[in-house]
């Protein structure tokens, strides 16, 4: 068993020595981007789309190209644990989500994603034996258009030096920085 180009047991490793645990939503995130890459045409150039911050995007960065960093990875706060690969020109790509119907098959994972249980009362054991066991069997797949709209990439455009703090920022923010325009998450 795969993951990308991982073992199930590379990937493992991999998640615990980037994520500083073990953790069952980077574990399903795998199988999740493996199942997308598999979908897309061979040699294409593609974005990627995760539907969530939690867990899932540390997935697409472990196993793509696709970073923050790079921006070839938007993260957007919907809630829904998914992840389209997506021709960067075209937007034609593919959409993997957990699927809830056939989590049911599952009852510790079940119980892990909707928090049924407190974390000390999971089987942990049996929660991963059981993601392993499942791999692609609790996700579904479909097709994409990427709108057009959301292929152009945002440019930093022209920076400026904040007046305030005397330190570089994108201009298109305004006259100040947004720090200094009371955005800082500083007290």
């Amino acid at each position: 068993m795969n993951i990308g180009t991982y073992s199930y047991e590379e990937y493992v490793h991999l998640v615990k020595s980037f994520h500083g645990s073990m953790a069952p939503g980077l574990l399903i995130g795998g199988f999740i981007v493996d199942l997308a890459m598999k979908n897309l045409p061979e040699g294409e150039f593609f974005d990627a789309i995760c539907e969530t911050p939690v867990c899932l995007p540390d997935a697409v960065q472990l196993l793509t190209p696709c970073t923050i960093g790079n921006g070839w990875l938007k993260v957007l706060d919907f809630g829904r644990f998914a992840v389209a690969l997506y021709d960067k020109d075209s937007g034609k790509g593919v959409r993997v989500y957990l699927d809830s119907e056939k989590l049911k098959n599952w009852s510790e994972a079940w119980s892990w994603f909707f928090k049924l249980k407190p974390k000390k009362e999971q089987n942990s054991e049996l929660l991963l034996g059981q993601i392993k066991e499942a791999g692609h069997n609790m996700l579904s797949l479909q097709p994409v258009q990427v709108d057009p709209p959301s292929l152009q990439r945002k440019k930093l455009g022209p920076v400026a030096i904040c007046p305030a703090c005397g330190e570089a920022y994108p201009a298109r923010h305004g006259e100040r920085c947004r720090g200094c325009q009371g955005e800082s998450p500083y007290l």
